[in-house]
């Protein structure tokens, strides 16, 4: 779980660097309205050349709130075993599946959390990476018209 959180935090400081846009500035004593005039173009240009919208791909990534089954599914499981073992043991069984319920409905919340911190990572990893894509797409028309990008 550590590591986990570790690489979510790489990830996100990452994903931060690559949103900012590059720093741009006149290498050849270009106006302040020449260089916006500029700017506006290029971002034309690196959208319509990578198919990426910086304004789309910068939005957070939405996480699945809602129930997703997997603690019924867990719960069901967990009931199952829990009846078995509750039959075979000599226990009631109807008091095993009820134990075994509660286990896997837990389990099966711990997985669905797992899965949606790793789908969340997987969507920033791919925004990231759109991201820089479109500003060094940027950067070089920017480059390109007599500018020094950073």
């Amino acid at each position: 779980m550590k590591q986990l959180g570790i690489g979510l935090l790489l990830v996100l400081s990452s994903l931060s660097f690559a949103q900012q846009h590059p720093a741009v500035y006149p290498a050849h004593g270009q106006s302040a309205q020449k260089q916006q005039q500029d700017e506006g173009a290029c971002y034309a240009w690196a959208k319509q050349n990578t198919g990426i919208d910086p304004a789309v791909a910068a939005q957070p990534v939405q996480t699945p709130t809602g129930p997703t089954g997997a603690r019924v599914a867990g719960a069901a499981r967990g009931a199952a075993a829990g009846a078995i073992i509750g039959d075979v043991s000599g226990n009631s069984a109807g008091h095993g599946a009820a134990v075994g319920a509660t286990a896997g409905a837990v389990a099966g919340g711990v997985r669905a959390r797992r899965e949606h911190a790793a789908q969340a990572q997987a969507q920033q990893q791919t925004q990231g990476a759109e991201l820089t894509t479109y500003w060094r797409a940027f950067g070089a028309c920017m480059q390109g018209r007599g500018y020094t990008v950073q």
